[in-house]
């Protein structure tokens, strides 16, 4: 996919990198250990532990770090995002976008992001950020048409465009999103579709007060959304390497 073929310093460090790879993702044993490490760490609510220039960052941070290498790669200017919380994952892609300013791959990166209920002391909070400036909220639900129309409007600003998708995560929920927000991606960038976990979680593991699981779920969505857009395919590259992710098939890489 495209990270595979950005070019590296050397050769052969870039071809070991890719057997590695390769080697997990054929090591049933070494995924099963990592799946098993991921429920331990739902229950435990190990993602909450982090924060990213200051703003709580309820993530794993092995997708924060693909999620660093995709930007670097793709080059995005504008980057839209379901789904908001404390703001962690506005403020990470802000200072990755002004990291790509500051080395002249970019002129001007812009952030988007759109949560159905915005906290006022998360507003507060994201407001008088350092890097606020490069960031633009909408307050309501993702999926709902006025929302839609105004993240057009706002999109049509951006050259390159990179889209995430962490808001509700039942299967229609974010099927409407991938309707509304995929054809937005730019060729040659990603629409990345976190939780997509939910449906590999062990038969026996309970949701408690949440409307989603096994057969409801991002993961479902985005099988049954890619059956009707072929030009996005699956970047499985990015799961073999991470092993432990919260989007296992949830980076959708757009070939055109």
């Amino acid at each position: 996919m495209y990270l595979e073929t950005t070019p590296t310093a050397h050769e052969d460090y870039k071809s070991e990198k890719k057997n590695r790879i390769n080697a997990f993702k054929n090591d049933e044993s070494f995924q099963a250990l990592s799946n098993e490490w991921r429920t331990a760490a739902l229950e435990k609510q190990y993602m909450h532990n982090f924060s990213w220039m200051g703003r709580p960052l309820i993530q794993l941070p092995m997708d924060m770090m693909a999620m660093q290498e995709i930007i670097w790669a793709v080059k995005p200017d504008l980057i839209i995002e379901t789904g908001i919380a404390h703001g962690g994952s506005l403020i990470f892609s802000a200072s990755m976008l002004t990291l790509l300013e500051v080395c002249g791959e970019i002129e001007k990166g812009q952030v988007l992001g759109i949560d159905i209920d915005i906290r006022p002391h998360n507003k507060e909070a994201i407001s008088i950020h350092p890097l606020s400036s490069k960031i633009t909220m909408l307050e309501g639900s993702s999926i709902d048409p006025d929302i839609i129309e105004k993240v057009h409007r706002f999109a049509a600003k951006g050259k390159k465009i990179l889209v995430c998708l962490d808001s509700h995560h039942t299967h229609d929920h974010v099927l409407a999103e991938l309707e509304a927000y995929a054809p937005l991606v730019s060729a040659g960038s990603y629409c990345v579709v976190l939780d997509t976990f939910i449906e590999d979680m062990p038969e026996t593991y309970v949701w408690n007060e949440r409307p989603w699981g096994k057969g409801n779920n991002p993961k479902t969505a985005i099988f049954e959304w890619l059956k009707s857009h072929p030009e996005f395919e699956i970047d499985s590259s990015l799961e073999h390497k991470l092993l432990i992710t919260s989007a296992p098939s949830g980076f959708l890489y757009k070939k055109r």
